[in-house]
């Protein structure tokens, strides 16, 4: 794909590097000569303007760009202004960051087609790690539904899916177990990596070390990891 990432603080340098690194065109834009020396050479193109003012917006190929992320994390309305001029110049798909309660639904009003929230969904995806002690790592569904990844309980190592009865005790489902495979390199040397088993056969024995992926809801989760 061919994107645009606009603002260049954590969020936005982390975006466009990490894009850039899994095989898209990107083209970074701030306002800071500093920022753009610092990403130059990990993106397609970067690029040092003011996002407030249109006419800076003509160095960019904006008619032939899939994405523009408007990662601007300031809350003087630069976000806002870089919006309405894409909005304007592209109809490619737009996601914005919104810093405030008013930003958000300013977006809304102006049809973005996602807001983020970078800062208050880390927040969120944090707080339900903490909550639910003993997960590894939370994707939050809905307010009540949970993917999260656990550590097989030891009670259950040495059984299978289906004798665990995780459906039928906890009302949870297996999508998927993550398990320590032990392989050897070209040199004959031993290392571990993770292997993913894809869809689980309900005859599969979980192991200690399995981490396994489950959905469900967060108070059933809960109980697996008493």
């Amino acid at each position: 794909m061919k994107i645009i990432v606009i603002g260049l603080g954590n969020f936005g340098m982390s975006a466009a590097i990490n894009l850039s690194n899994t095989n898209n065109e990107v083209i970074a834009v701030d306002v800071d000569p500093e920022k753009i020396s610092q990403i130059k050479d990990q993106v397609a193109h970067a690029v040092a303007f003011d996002a407030k003012k249109e006419s800076a917006y003509n160095s960019l190929p904006l008619k032939n760009t899939d994405l523009v992320i408007i990662a601007i994390g300031d809350r003087n309305g630069t976000a806002i202004m870089s919006t309405a001029i894409i909005k304007k110049l592209t109809n490619a798909k737009i996601i914005a960051r919104a810093s405030s309660p008013i930003e958000d639904t300013i977006l809304q009003a102006m049809g973005v087609d996602q807001i983020i929230h970078p800062e208050r969904e880390f927040a969120e995806k944090f707080t339900k790690t903490i909550n639910l002690d003993g997960s590894i790592d939370n994707f939050e569904v809905d307010e009540d539904h949970l993917v999260s990844e656990i550590e097989v309980p030891k009670d259950l190592i040495g059984t299978t899916i289906l004798a665990s009865k995780f459906r039928e005790n906890y009302d949870v489902n297996i999508i998927t177990i993550i398990r320590q495979q032990k392989k050897k390199n070209i040199l004959g040397s031993t290392y571990t990596k993770k292997d993913v088993l894809g869809t689980p056969d309900p005859n599969t024995v979980l192991q200690k070390g399995d981490i396994l992926v489950v959905f469900g809801k967060d108070k059933n989760i809960k109980r697996i990891l008493k």
